[in-house]
């Protein structure tokens, strides 16, 4: 079963326009070090933009600018603008009521999802994009 990705190339894009120190960056410019389409880049930022992460400046020169500092964006606002789903899905339909595992196997499932799902918002909240931005800078440029 595939997995979003939105939520990594969200923070790549977000991590791309902290970079840049207050300079717009375009849906293209993130594309490329992406290496996406700037359609996707785009449905992205519309859905930061939403969620008050990203501004845009329009015009010559335009593009996409953090709408507050790096170190006020955590993870978890990022995974939280871009995931539409719950992290743990269940059956997609009922499962059979008059089979002793059907009938209970999802509540006994959902105390260990909720402990998971906790661990991860607890885990993406202690992160923000400053931290990942310095993380870049820390690493070896590619060869």
């Amino acid at each position: 079963m595939p997995t979003s990705t939105r939520f990594a190339v969200a923070v790549h894009a977000l991590t791309a326009i902290a970079t840049q120190e207050g300079e717009p960056v375009t849906s293209e410019e993130l594309a490329w070090s992406i290496n996406t389409n700037a359609a996707v880049v785009r449905s992205l930022l519309s859905r930061l933009n939403d969620a008050g992460l990203t501004t845009s400046q329009l015009g010559a020169g335009g593009g996409a600018l953090l709408a507050r500092p790096a170190n006020k964006i955590r993870l978890l606002d990022v995974y939280s603008a871009v995931e539409d789903s719950e992290l743990f899905a269940t059956h997609r339909s009922p499962p059979c009521k008059s089979c002793p595992v059907g009938a209970n196997v999802l509540e006994v499932l959902k105390p260990t999802l909720s402990k998971a799902t906790q661990a991860l918002e607890r885990e993406l909240g202690r992160v923000t994009i400053a931290d990942v931005v310095s993380g870049v800078k820390e690493r070896p440029p590619a060869s």
